[in-house]
């Protein structure tokens, strides 16, 4: 005889045989991140080695730092790993973050034509050479796209060489309101100057006559940090998942494959996760 409480137990157990696998298949989190750590290949690299680790499925939404914390900010992502650090504590402060974790570095590096107009190459102090291409009126190509470069070619611009660039800013200063590889092919077609991260660099394959002229300098310094999303302030964030993430990448595990991605045998990061000041 089919009871009420037979026909019951079976669409229970029906549903379980259902969701099981979605769940199962849901094992996956989002992160927001800077264009450099996906176009330098790092992700690439280590995104496979943490799936193998945990099952779990890392997908990149790649974009300035800006916007990546602005995706982190709308709940659209459970991790931000970008390199503003000023923009990091700002996210913080706004609640929007729960903790910041420093994760690894490198630098930026002045590029030019190997003509260099501008007679730059080989300038050890970064706020100079800027000074000359400004004097000189050689073509500057900014990436005006609030990443994390943008915001460290204003703070040499301004802080650093002492220059208000929205102000003192002529037709040899092209903001492109675009990504590093579009930022290093335009410069590369005006025989302009460009602030590029190392990473991004050695992996960009169409440097034709552009080359690395400034480097070295302490202000370059390029740090990267993670951040869970606040999940008290968007519920739908994956916190065990997005953490077990984090708890990843600053482990000894995972510090030492970034460690070992390389380019041509060049080392494009270097872990610092136990740097707290980092």
């Amino acid at each position: 005889m089919i009871t009420r409480r037979t026909v019951m137990v079976a669409a229970a157990l029906a549903a379980t045989v259902l969701t099981t696998p979605v769940c199962a298949q849901d094992k996956s989190i989002v992160v927001s991140s800077t264009t450099s750590t996906q176009d330098s290949g790092l992700f690439g690299y280590i995104l496979p080695l943490f799936k193998e680790k945990t099952g779990i499925d890392v997908k990149v939404i790649a974009q300035g730092t800006g916007q990546a914390l602005d995706t982190g900010r709308r709940g659209d992502s459970d991790v931000v790993f970008v390199h503003a650090k000023s923009a990091e504590e700002k996210f913080l402060a706004e609640g929007e973050g729960v903790k910041r974790y420093p994760v690894m570095y490198n630098d930026f590096v002045l590029i030019g034509p190997k003509s260099d107009p501008a007679g730059i190459k080989g300038m050890k102090d970064v706020a100079r050479a800027l000074k000359t291409i400004k004097d000189k009126q050689a073509d500057f190509i900014s990436r005006g796209d609030r990443s994390g470069t943008h915001f460290a070619e204003l703070a040499l611009w301004n802080k650093d060489a002492g220059i208000d660039i929205e102000k003192e800013k002529g037709p040899w200063y092209k903001s492109i309101g675009q990504g590093m590889g579009a930022a290093l092919n335009t410069a590369g077609a005006s025989n302009g100057y460009v602030l590029s991260d190392r990473g991004t660099w050695l992996s960009f394959k169409n440097k034709g006559d552009l080359q690395i002229l400034v480097e070295g300098d302490k202000r370059l310094f390029n740090q990267y940090g993670v951040m869970l999303v606040n999940p008290a302030k968007h519920p739908n964030v994956k916190k065990e998942l997005g953490q077990a993430f984090i708890d990843w990448l600053i482990s000894p595990e995972g510090q030492k494959a970034i460690a070992n991605y390389k380019i041509n045998g060049e080392q494009l990061f270097y872990p610092n996760a136990s740097d707290p000041s980092a």
